[in-house]
């Protein structure tokens, strides 16, 4: 492909072809932010894939699907007008058996789909089928999540808000200072603009509920109860500064939404 940002649908479409096993695409348009999270709440990585499609408006996806349930996530590489990411996304299952396996992570990969393609057969594959094994185990051996015992005696309580966006968040203020270093364990993230601590949405809702039972069985050795609540619906976090706005990078204008 000579063009430096290769249209993504056309991309998608010749990766599914020179992908090992029947692969098809499916190309999705995204007018909003909001849109895009549908698809990357089941995002299977925690490293650069999930950066840039938990602070980029990326305006479109491509979704591969292949044998055996695979799916994988492609989309542009902001910045890198010659490469795209692709990532996999996880299977539906409850969030226990998620437990102990390590994510497989997406790559960035050129735009060119030959070249694209040997990457992600050498990469990417095998480490996919490789965490899929291992939820095919965890689905054996759990088929249920585990019986807990009960919880010991707490005299401090941290409330943690689940907010409307999928944010889960707690203030400063009323975050114990034992408690903080479990939260930064756990994947919270310190934002001085909102003076809060924050586990992103970006993480997916399977992946937020079980760092939050974490935390709440590592708070609760320290004599710390948990206590999760829903935001009402006029609730909100303290509003994000332009600092820390999420970047729209420049993008050509997208093609009418087709399925290849």
């Amino acid at each position: 492909m000579s063009s430096a940002r290769a249209d993504l649908s056309l991309f998608a479409s010749a990766l599914a072809a020179r992908l090992p096993g029947q692969w098809t695409s499916n190309y999705r348009l995204h007018l909003t932010f909001e849109d895009q999270c549908a698809t990357i709440d089941r995002l299977w990585d925690r490293g650069h894939v999930e950066y840039i499609v938990s602070q980029y408006v990326l305006g479109h996806e491509a979704v591969l699907h292949g044998p055996d349930g695979q799916h994988l996530y492609v989309t542009d590489r902001p910045l890198r007008p010659r490469q795209f990411v692709v990532a996999p996304l996880g299977p539906d299952v409850e969030p226990h058996h998620f437990v102990g396996i390590e994510e497989p992570n997406g790559i960035a990969v050129p735009n060119d789909p030959v070249r694209a393609a040997a990457h992600i057969a050498r990469r990417l594959l095998p480490r996919y089928e490789s965490a899929r094994d291992a939820v095919r185990r965890s689905l054996v051996d759990r088929p249920e999540p585990p019986h807990r015992k009960a919880p010991p005696q707490v005299d401090r309580t941290l409330t943690l808000t689940w907010y409307e966006d999928g944010v889960v968040g707690a203030p400063y203020k009323d975050v114990l200072e034992e408690a903080r270093e479990v939260l930064y364990v756990h994947g919270f993230q310190y934002v001085p603009h909102q003076a809060a601590f924050l586990l992103p949405a970006s993480y997916g809702e399977a992946d937020r509920a079980v760092r939050i039972q974490a935390v709440a069985l590592r708070l609760a050795e320290h004599g710390i109860g948990v206590n999760l609540r829903h935001a009402t619906p006029t609730a909100t976090l303290p509003p994000r500064p332009p600092a820390v706005a999420r970047p729209v990078p420049a993008l050509p204008a997208a093609p009418a939404a087709r399925a290849r």
